[in-house]
């Protein structure tokens, strides 16, 4: 060997799905799951980037859904990327995600960036109806690997 560690990408692919609460508190239960889901596999999707944008789709499910029943989290490690899914009962569609952005959101209101975050820092997002409402996604791509001495 030459001394230098390439990282490998995953060849198989893996998945997780757990409801979640509709409340707040599935927020930081999402991050961790996502964290924890790439690092167990050594996944090379940015990890920082997925939990962020993880976040953004639990806090709107729980923020802009009726009801009270749980909402669900999709992670699927694929060799290209990763994935992730939030499942909501409202099949509404998500407002400025695949719609172009007429106006900017407003510098001082508190909301209003987080699907903008979604399409500007994944390499796709969409939603697609389900039997049970809808579900909103990203993908990440695996980040190239780094070499080490």
């Amino acid at each position: 060997m030459n001394g230098l560690a390439v990282h490998e990408r995953p060849t198989e692919s893996a998945s997780w799905r757990i409801a979640l609460p509709h409340t707040a508190a599935a927020v930081p239960v999402a991050r961790a799951l996502v964290r924890s889901a790439l690092a167990e596999v050594g996944h090379l999707a940015d990890c920082d980037t997925a939990e962020l944008l993880t976040a953004e789709l639990v806090a709107n499910a729980v923020e802009h859904t009726a009801g009270s029943g749980p909402i669900e989290l999709v992670v699927e490690l694929r060799p290209t990327g990763c994935q992730v899914e939030v499942h909501d009962p409202d099949p509404e569609p998500p407002g400025h995600l695949t719609r172009p952005v007429i106006e900017e959101p407003d510098p001082w209101q508190e909301g209003g960036r987080g699907l903008l975050l979604i399409r500007a820092l994944s390499s796709s997002c969409g939603h697609r109806p389900t039997s049970s409402g809808k579900a909103v996604w990203f993908r990440l791509p695996v980040v190239p690997a780094q070499r080490s001495a």
